[in-house]
């Protein structure tokens, strides 16, 4: 499982359709955020993950107890992972986006788009993409 989840981390950060970012201000910053969210989320603190979301996500889910019920309904993957794992930070016509591979309960991999924005000098969540990951080719 370790090895798929290596494999996928290469996969993303080598793939052609993912340059990274020129200049791209504070990537460590960027994966601190999303993984605060996460230990938040793993520990039921959703009033803390709350405040890693952007103004308009905020707008949107109203109030930490919304934001939980369309997380841990949806996505547990993110909710309660066994594993999780940063790829590749990369620019888009949105904004920068930075991959993260998440390992559910179940030892199945997922790759999660987190598009980020700045907001008064801090990296916000501004919304996240998930698919399955492609399986471990032979």
């Amino acid at each position: 499982m370790r090895r798929t989840a290596l494999a996928l981390a290469a996969l993303i950060t080598l793939s052609p359709l993912a340059a990274p970012a020129q200049g791209a201000p504070d990537a460590a910053g960027i994966e601190t955020v999303i993984r605060s969210q996460v230990e938040a989320m793993r520990a039921d603190d959703w009033a803390r993950a709350f405040t890693f979301a952007s103004p308009t996500i905020q707008g949107i889910f109203r109030d930490p107890e919304t934001f939980s019920r369309m997380v841990t309904s949806g996505y547990p993957m993110v909710w309660k992972p066994r594993s999780v794992q940063a790829g590749a930070l990369t620019e888009t016509p949105r904004g920068l986006s930075q991959a993260m591979i998440f390992e559910d309960a179940e030892g199945r991999f997922f790759i999660a788009d987190y598009l980020m924005i700045e907001v008064g000098g801090e990296w916000r969540i501004n919304g996240v993409s998930i698919r399955p990951a492609p399986a471990e080719s032979a």
